[in-house]
């Protein structure tokens, strides 16, 4: 994993990975705008005959799109980057599989977009049905944090996988893919979990999980 997540790295600079990193930020980041002045508006609205509707609106914008923030991060970022993965694994494909590259296919956007989506539902309908346990744990003062990052690591390294495989394998191949891979796909989620509690690290690792992701799959293959 250290070696997959190093070739990642030096990767960064390439002009796809570049690409995709600043579109998936942006996109992102609209998001959560929205989300903001969705929160201001509604808001707004309802408190129209206060005297300080307007101020009230701000603050209760800014509240929510901050919370939303540490929450939804890591499912919003992985849902926007599960529509660019494709560009991702091809950049790494073509400087270090290209004979894997050669026999790719490409994943129609409808796939991509219902794959990130789907990634993003999970995330939090899984750590929704957990919040009563997380709660629970908080006494044992590591235990949420141990469950979270188990979760979360089984979770991405999931997702980040099913990302490669959809390339190269069949629905059922990726399927058999999956469960001969649990220990390596869950020491990429990992990782990708770590990347993404780092301040200013976590911007990058979306990406970062989906160039690992790639070489995880392809030496699985080996």
């Amino acid at each position: 994993m250290f070696t997959a997540l190093a070739l990642s790295i030096a990767q960064l600079g390439d002009r796809p990975v570049l690409a995709v990193l600043a579109k998936s930020l942006a996109l992102t980041a609209a998001l959560f705008v929205l989300l903001g002045a969705g929160v201001w508006w509604g808001v707004d609205a309802l408190l129209a005959g206060w005297t300080y509707h307007g101020s009230l609106a701000s603050v209760a914008a800014l509240i929510v799109t901050v919370v939303a923030l540490w929450l939804l991060f890591r499912a919003v970022a992985i849902g926007v980057v599960g529509l660019f993965a494709d560009t991702i694994v091809a950049a790494v494909e073509r400087k270090h599989y290209p004979d894997a590259l050669a026999g790719a296919r490409d994943v129609p956007f409808a796939q991509s977009l219902r794959m990130g989506l789907a990634s993003a539902g999970r995330f939090v309908a899984i750590n929704l049905l957990l919040a009563p346990l997380y709660l629970i744990l908080l006494a044992t003062g590591i235990g949420t944090a141990a469950l979270f990052l188990a979760v979360n690591a089984w979770l991405l390294g999931r997702d980040l996988g099913e990302m490669v495989a959809v390339r190269h394998l069949t629905p059922e191949g990726v399927r058999a893919w999956r469960q001969a891979t649990v220990a390596r796909r869950f020491l990429l989620g990992l990782a990708s979990t770590g990347l993404f509690l780092v301040p200013f690290v976590n911007v990058l690792a979306p990406v970062l999980g989906a160039a690992m992701a790639t070489h995880l799959y392809h030496r699985s293959r080996r």
